[in-house]
């Protein structure tokens, strides 16, 4: 028997069927169940049978041509990689980025009724792989599409990183067509993924008049809705579930019901064609996200500032703090024109600096508020206002941009 092959365990009494996968341990084998899950049985005890041999791995075609329908709209799929285009590599019995953008739409008939697509393949990656160049690329490729006349560009993307390329692309874009970025939780091949659900709510998402970067991923744990959520107002909130993606300090721009396909908006959000496409395609990466701790030496700023980055964001505690010893490196940086940037481990709410006297000596010694900002949207922001407006990080990082942060922040968001 072989990898990838169909086998029947019986253990006790009690038979097991699915597809034969890799196992650490000689003693044991792993099966694959119908229902998406792995069992572990001990051999010595178990009786295997062949049931099918499994089909010969070939290469995936990556450019294989996508069919055209009279007098639907024109909407391009760029795909980064991440579980929505992945299934569970036989060999290894890991999950891995192995289809194209064409591939994900071969496999969801129900796209091809919505729209017609242009698919390119922009990386094959995992998620935790993003790093700052990879978002300036694709920001110039989604402004590609857009020019060559895109009504709507869809990016799937792997959920891990996914709120830091939305608030990239929401920074380095003003596009007058959406821009959706999608993802699933679980893999294609398994019973309880949210692939297909995901794409066809976001293909619809990229036909409507929410021309601004968003992410559109399950809204509940059954198959019902999906959010919309705002680049830099969204953030993954769970591990596995399958609605891990919230709205925070803002409600959602709105939602997508599965079966009607009709979308519901609850916040005020760009209009389809309200501006010309503009490109700002330039970041600067030396920039870090550092989450203080209670005891976290200061030294911790020093090392930051040695190294040469060019800029800070503290991720602190409560209202936006951190230890007074932390103030001098603080000052430093600031001295040094490194900025220094204040938001909060809470996430909901917004920081203020007034209220405790750490905080007022944080801000004498030039931090900068990062008001109701997510950590990571104001690291991105931090990136953009670096490489583009180096002189006006002071005033602006307080200045909505993006939508990115408010003057008032909803008790109930």
């Amino acid at each position: 028997m072989d990898l990838g092959d169909r086998v029947s365990a019986e253990r006790n009494g009690i038979s097991y069927e699915g597809v034969l996968m890799p196992s650490r341990r000689k003693d044991h084998v792993v099966i694959k169940l119908d229902n998406g899950y792995n069992i572990g049985l001990y051999l010595p005890k178990s009786r295997l049978k062949l049931v099918e041999k499994g089909q010969e791995l070939k290469p995936l075609d990556k450019d294989q041509p996508l069919r055209r329908r009279p007098g639907l709209p024109q909407v391009s799929i760029l795909s980064t990689g991440g579980t929505i285009a992945s299934k569970v590599d036989y060999r290894t019995g890991a999950v891995t980025s192995q289809f194209s953008a064409g591939e994900i739409i071969s496999a969801i008939p129900e796209l091809e009724e919505i729209a017609n697509y242009n698919a390119r393949v922009i990386y094959q990656i995992l998620s935790e792989n993003m790093r700052a160049e990879y978002w300036m690329t694709l920001a110039r490729a989604v402004a590609e599409e857009i020019c060559a006349g895109s009504e709507g560009v869809i990016i799937t993307h792997g959920t891990d990183t996914m709120m830091y390329t939305a608030a990239a692309l929401s920074f380095m874009l003003k596009t007058p067509v959406p821009v959706v970025i999608v993802g699933s939780q679980r893999s294609s091949d398994r019973p309880s993924s949210d692939a297909a659900m995901n794409a066809i709510s976001a293909s619809t998402v990229a036909i409507s008049d929410i021309a601004e970067v968003c992410v559109v991923m399950h809204g509940s744990t059954s198959d019902d809705y999906c959010s919309i959520h705002r680049g830099t107002r969204v953030r993954k909130m769970h591990t596995s579930r399958r609605d891990a993606f919230q709205s925070m300090n803002q409600p959602p721009i709105g939602k997508v019901d599965y079966l009607t396909r009709k979308i519901e908006t609850f916040i005020p959000y760009r209009h389809r064609d309200e501006v010309e496409l503009e490109l700002f395609d330039k970041l600067e990466p030396q920039c870090a996200l550092i989450k203080y701790t209670p005891g976290a030496s200061p030294e911790i700023l020093n090392y930051y500032i040695d190294k040469g980055y060019k800029g800070l964001v503290l991720e602190g505690t409560g209202l936006g703090h951190v230890a007074s010893d932390w103030i001098k490196g603080i000052r430093r940086a600031t001295e040094e024109n490194i900025p220094v940037v204040v938001t909060s481990q809470c996430l909901r709410g917004r920081i203020c600096d007034l209220v405790y006297d750490t905080g007022r000596y944080m801000l004498d010694a030039g931090a900068i508020e990062g008001e109701d900002m997510l950590p990571e949207v104001a690291l991105v922001k931090l990136m953009w206002l670096l490489a583009n407006k180096p002189d006006e990080v002071r005033s602006l990082m307080g200045t909505p941009l993006a939508s990115e942060s408010s003057f008032s922040t909803p008790m109930t968001a």
